[in-house]
């Protein structure tokens, strides 16, 4: 089979290059997966560029990276309903501690790892439901029921914020967006009641305006340090800030008596490591709104697989407006 491989971290030009390599076979609870897309996401890029810290070396000899994807089951393993075979199928973990992921015609993994692609959804819309979709899903829905809520979605243009406002508003929330002046419309037409300028100096006062002075129940962070002190005036008493996200600042400093004294929580979101019952109520809430056309995530753009490195450097690119996807073109 092609897949991109890369074995030393470095630019994704230096480093990525399409090689042949064996069609892996099924072991005992896997499915093989004939790919027709790969997601490629930030965490896909940073891990090929050796950016996670005290990563000094691959964990692997030879690596294919990016762990979203889509693509039909061909084959099972031992254990596996043959049923399977010929089912439609969105894929999570694909390279989270393994070191064969979804840039690739082919993938066996764990037969979990490969969910039924609802009824008239593109493997296009199936590759960006991992780590995007999961993680926005989680997000709002992570503490229970969210209508009747204030959410504060910042962010709300990237890849997870943009289907992250989707899904709150389909969720019953009032949604403040916030984003860059460029991206506002963005934000406004996946629903967000308020969009706000994330760098205005008066951002905290206007979020608070736009709650009414009530403030926010729930707040999906990307910036976690940066906004660290400004959710601290802006959340509710007992609110809760699921955040999932700190790149600008990886070592925050909270201002601990206000978050006390508001008795404030932080839900840190990692989804690789997700716990199944909650990974189960994200995926259906995903496929939900998909179903009831209240969500539709956005793609930047394609590449074919081939052109990884320029996928891998479009994913890091600011201003994205989606996902980064890679089309595995089998003849």
């Amino acid at each position: 089979m092609r897949a991109i491989t890369y074995s030393r971290f470095g630019p994704a030009a230096d480093v990525l290059s399409l090689t042949d390599m064996p069609t892996p076979s099924p072991a005992a609870g896997e499915v093989l997966v004939r790919l027709a897309i790969s997601g490629v996401n930030p965490s896909d890029a940073k891990a090929r560029a050796g950016a996670r810290p005290g990563v000094t070396k691959p964990a692997f000899d030879q690596i294919i990276p990016n762990s979203d994807g889509a693509g039909v089951i061909e084959a099972v393993g031992d254990g596996v309903d043959s049923g399977r075979i010929g089912q439609r199928v969105w894929i999570w973990n694909g390279q989270w501690q393994r070191a064969f992921g979804t840039a690739a015609e082919y993938i066996a993994l764990p037969a979990a790892q490969a969910v039924p692609l609802p009824d008239g959804i593109s493997f296009d819309l199936g590759a960006t439901l991992g780590i995007p979709g999961l993680t926005a899903a989680h997000t709002v829905f992570g503490g229970g029921d969210i209508a009747g809520q204030t959410l504060l979605i910042s962010g709300g243009a990237g890849a997870v914020g943009h289907n992250a406002v989707q899904l709150a508003k389909s969720g019953g929330a009032t949604v403040i967006a916030t984003c860059s002046p460029g991206a506002a419309q963005r934000a406004r037409d996946a629903g967000a009641d308020h969009v706000l300028d994330y760098a205005d100096p008066d951002l905290a006062a206007q979020i608070t305006e736009a709650t009414g002075g009530a403030g926010i129940d729930r707040a999906v962070e990307v910036e976690f340090g940066v906004n660290a002190a400004l959710l601290a005036e802006v959340m509710v008493p007992n609110g809760t800030i699921a955040t999932y996200g700190s790149f600008l600042d990886m070592t925050p400093q909270l201002p601990f008596g206000a978050y006390l004294f508001k008795a404030l929580k932080i839900d840190i979101a990692l989804i690789y490591i997700l716990p199944k019952p909650a990974r189960n109520v994200a995926i259906a809430r995903l496929h939900a709104a998909l179903a009831d056309g209240s969500l539709t995530p956005a793609i930047h753009t394609t590449y074919p697989l081939g052109e990884c490195a320029q996928a891998h450097d479009a994913v890091m690119t600011p201003g994205r407006a989606g996902a980064v996807l890679l089309e595995i073109d089998q003849g």
